[in-house]
This record gives C-alpha cells, sequence and structure tokens, in this order.
C-alpha cells in the first residue's frame, strides 16, 4: 500500500508521515533528504549546482535509497551512507537549487516509485498524490491556516533562542504557498480524490489517529 501525503510547508506531514508509517510498520520516504543526497553528490564531486546542465548530465551516476536500520532512517548515495552528510546547511541550500531542476525530478521521481513499487510506503510533499504516486491508494492533502503554521514555527524558533517576528514568518509562508502552488514543475495542489484534512486545530495524535483511520479502512476494502 502507497500513502501520499501533501499539503503546504508548515502543515506538519513530515512529523505526521513518519509517526504514521512506525505505527503501521510502513517505510516513510523522505523526499527531502534525497534531494540532499544528489546535491551531496554534486558537491563532492566538484560539479557546479547553479549549472543546471552539468548537474542533469549526472543524473544517471546517481543511486538513492532509503532503508531503516535499527528503527533509524539511513540515506544511501551509491551505496554510501550519507545520513549523517546531507544534514548540513550548506547541502541544504543546494538541494533547494537543484529541486527546479527537470532532470533532477525526474531522476527522483523514478527512485521514488521505485521505492513505492517494492514496500508499503508512505510519502510526503507537494506533488506526491498528484505526480509521483498517482495510483497512491491514501491521499491526503494536509493543511492549516497560515497564521497556524506561523505560529507553530515561531514557537520552534523561539525554544531555539532564534529571535523572529510572528507577522514575518507567516509573510514567508504566504509567499512560499504561492510560489509553491503557481511553480511551472508539479505545482502545489490537492488530488482530486485526497482527503482534506485541516490540522489548524488538532493535536499531532488527533491527525495520526486520523490518517490511520483512513489507511486502515482501506486495508480492510482490499
Amino acid at each position: 500500500m502507497n500513502i501520499a501525503i501533501d499539503g503546504p510547508a508548515g502543515a506538519g506531514k513530515s512529523s505526521i508521515a513518519k509517526l504514521v508509517a512506525k505505527e503501521m510498520s510502513f517505510v516513510y520516504v523522505d523526499t527531502g533528504a534525497m534531494f540532499r543526497a544528489m546535491a551531496y553528490y554534486c558537491m563532492t564531486e566538484g560539479i557546479d549546482v547553479s549549472d543546471e546542465r552539468a548537474v542533469s548530465d549526472n543524473c544517471d551516476n546517481i543511486d538513492i535509497r532509503i532503508e531503516y536500520q535499527n528503527g533509524e532512517q539511513h540515506i544511501f548515495m551509491n551505496g554510501r551512507d550519507v545520513s549523517t552528510e546531507i544534514r548540513q546547511e550548506e547541502v541544504g541550500k543546494h538541494a533547494s537549487i537543484m529541486a527546479s531542476y527537470g532532470a533532477v525530478r525526474t531522476k527522483l521521481l523514478e527512485l521514488q516509485r521505485k521505492m513505492a513499487a517494492e514496500t508499503d510506503v508512505i510519502m510526503d510533499g507537494r506533488d506526491i498524490g498528484t505526480v509521483v504516486l498517482p495510483e497512491a491508494e491514501v491521499k491526503i492533502f494536509l493543511t492549516a491556516s497560515s497564521r497556524v503554521r506561523a505560529e507553530r514555527r515561531y514557537k520552534e524558533l523561539q525554544e531555539k533562542g532564534v529571535e523572529c517576528s510572528l507577522d514575518k514568518i507567516e509573510e514567508d509562508i504566504v509567499a512560499r504557498d504561492k510560489q509553491d502552488m503557481t511553480r511551472e514543475i508539479a505545482p502545489l495542489k490537492q488530488a482530486e480524490d485526497a482527503v482534506l484534512v485541516d490540522t489548524s486545530y488538532m493535536s499531532i495524535e488527533e491527525v495520526t489517529k486520523t490518517i490511520r483511520e483512513i489507511a486502515e479502512r482501506v486495508q480492510e476494502e482490499k
């Protein structure tokens, strides 16, 4: 079974997907980590990530796998465990640039679909139910108001001792939503057969339970 979770930034997709995956013994496919692994490959090979042609020409040289060992997610790039290395700030910046390249998205689409065909997976992003796994048995569109998402982010930053403005965070979130919904390649949108789950006034436990119940109903019907 495949579970696709889409939604805007700050809706809690990754946190919820990880919890549901753990409770249902599914593999959580961290699509963001896969973009980071692609970026890390280019960095280690001396490929200029701002050169789309150079990056595109090297996509076929990269293989990325996600495995779970002792309950922990590990990212393998060409057989090497790079789980720690890809979390560097610089890698994240490069991954963001590469995410707009058609060849990179095509390569990762192929790898993501391969994983989904081989095992039970839950995957989150912005185009999972519409582009990556259009045949997923369960599709969820997870959202929350821009204010609630901003408040969640504000709380996270405050707990880390980071000075920030709640209004500015909300402004950035609204801008990110517009960018994601209007981008040319795989824009953010709710699949026609996706279940809308508004988490604005729900706890993490309530959201996780809701998605599990939806998935279990589908399993029973199969």
